[in-house]
């Protein structure tokens, strides 16, 4: 009974032990450390006084209701980037990245880990998060965009070493930072890759192009080289076809070929025969025809073209006549009807001066008929001024006009003088129609001395002061100068 008792109280004993070393009892696992505070513990590598002590990989005793045991994760964490920077060009990108960390294996960056982390180990990748974020943007803020695409290593490594001291600092270990992804809202980086891809596309589109040129041209050379195989197969069956049916047309148009040769033999000699007729006849014919003809037609037409001229000119002599005297008489009347006029107004201007001295006394009368009379003798001397005035003008202006009126009042004695020169002249021949008759009649004047001298009379007939110097009339108008005249000889 003792003995059951005993053996009873050994077992509790032991069960008791045992339930008191498993409360005492703490195992740290690989992945984790065991944080023991409640007593002052030295840790190797620490300061003194920290309190507490670090336990991992291995077991330990821990006081219950002493000390307190804590576990702090040694496991790999990862934290996500994403964070919006600014470039050096002020080009704004958003970088994406992952950032893997864990705490660190030595005590010392255990202890900074528990001491930061302890209670809030769910809130490690948030603060990793902040720490990376700075660095980044300060970092991407002195490069540009081509420097992060094209060495992202760098951005890699200099975001890294910035923030190792930090990470440090809080006890934890970066195994592996990532960018993974650089976005750019602006498009600048897509408007950096469009030259590039539209070079590529560039040189894909050129070397189509070049294929599909080549296989063009290869298939046009083909079909060329066909149509000319083809062509010249043609050729030679209708060359093959063509000289067979040249042969037997030359066989079927032998006998009337050589008939048609000599039945044209035939014709050429006949041809021949009838031209030497026609051209014998001909001749003929100018001889006994033509010549006798064309001769009579000649003389015919010499006769008819002179009398055709006389009369030309008979016609014109007569016209220049009549509108000369028209002329002159038109003058003539023109200058007696301003005469009158001016009469006129002088009368007039008498009778009022007259009417007016009657009604003004009696006494006056005689003293106004003077002044009448004097006005009238100086008005009529004044219309007779203006009129040798008016001729001396005319003759100043247009003495050619003056001298052919006179010429065409008195041209029928001087044409009878010309004629006289061809009074002896039995038979002439006139050359060169109207023209030949103007130079004839101008020669015959020269010749005639008689109508020479009475054309010059008619121009010395119009200076009234005399011959031998040149006189002005009172309107003062020249007078044409008189030139003394001798006859020339009829024949010189």
């Amino acid at each position: 009974m003792v003995i059951g008792i005993g053996a009873a109280a050994v077992v509790v004993a032991f069960v008791v032990l045992i339930v008191v070393f498993k409360l005492m009892w703490r195992v740290a696992e690989p992945n984790e450390a065991l944080v023991i505070s409640g007593s002052k513990h030295r840790t190797e590598g620490l300061g003194e006084g920290m309190g507490f002590r670090i336990v991992t990989g291995r077991g330990t005793l821990v006081t219950p209701g002493i000390q307190v045991v804590r576990k702090l994760s040694l496991d790999l964490n990862e934290a996500d980037l994403d964070v919006e920077c600014v470039t050096s060009q002020g080009i704004p990108v958003r970088v994406r990245g992952v950032v893997i960390f864990k705490v660190g294996d030595d005590m010392v960056s255990i202890a900074n880990a528990a001491r930061r982390f302890l209670d809030q180990q769910k809130m490690m990748g948030q603060r990793v998060h902040n720490v990376f974020a700075g660095h980044l943007r300060s970092i991407v803020g002195s490069l540009t965009v081509e420097d992060m695409i094209r060495d992202r290593e760098r951005l890699t490594g200099e975001t890294r070493a910035a923030s190792g001291t930090e990470m440090e600092k809080l006890g934890l270990i970066i195994d592996s930072l990532q960018i993974q992804e650089i976005l750019d809202p602006t498009g600048y980086i897509k408007n950096l890759a469009a030259p590039h891809a539209a070079a590529v596309q560039r040189d894909a589109r050129i070397a189509q192009a070049a294929a599909d040129r080549q296989a063009t041209e290869a298939e046009q050379e083909a079909a060329a080289r066909k149509a000319e195989a083809t062509r010249n197969s043609e050729i030679q069956k209708a060359g093959y076809q063509a000289e067979m049916d040249k042969a037997a047309a030359q066989a079927r148009q032998a006998g009337p070929l050589a008939e048609a040769a000599s039945r044209q033999e035939v014709v050429v000699q006949e041809t021949r025969v009838a031209e030497l007729e026609a051209q014998r006849r001909e001749q003929q014919l100018q001889v006994d025809v033509r010549k006798p003809a064309d001769a009579q037609a000649y003389q015919t037409r010499t006769l008819a073209e002179a009398e055709r001229d006389a009369r030309i000119s008979s016609a014109q002599a007569q016209a220049q006549e009549t509108e000369l005297r028209a002329a002159a008489e038109a003058t003539r009347v023109k200058t007696a009807a301003a005469a009158e006029a001016e009469a006129t107004k002088a009368r007039g201007l008498a009778a009022a001066e007259a009417t007016r001295a009657t009604g003004e006394a009696q006494a006056a009368a005689s003293r106004a008929q003077g002044l009448a009379a004097a006005e009238a003798a100086r008005a009529k001397g004044l219309a007779e001024a203006e009129a040798i005035k008016a001729r001396a003008a005319a003759l100043a202006e247009n003495q050619e006009a003056v001298v052919a009126q006179q010429l065409a009042e008195n041209w029928p004695e001087i044409v009878r003088a010309g004629a006289s020169a061809f009074g002896s002249v039995d038979q002439m021949v006139l050359l060169n129609g109207a023209d030949g008759m103007s130079e004839l009649f101008a020669k015959a004047l020269t010749m005639g001395g008689t109508g020479l001298g009475l054309a010059r009379q008619l121009l010395s007939a119009m200076n009234p002061a005399g011959a031998g110097s040149s006189q002005e009339q009172p309107g003062g108008a020249p007078v044409a100068q008189r030139v003394p005249v001798q006859s020339e000889d009829a024949q010189g």
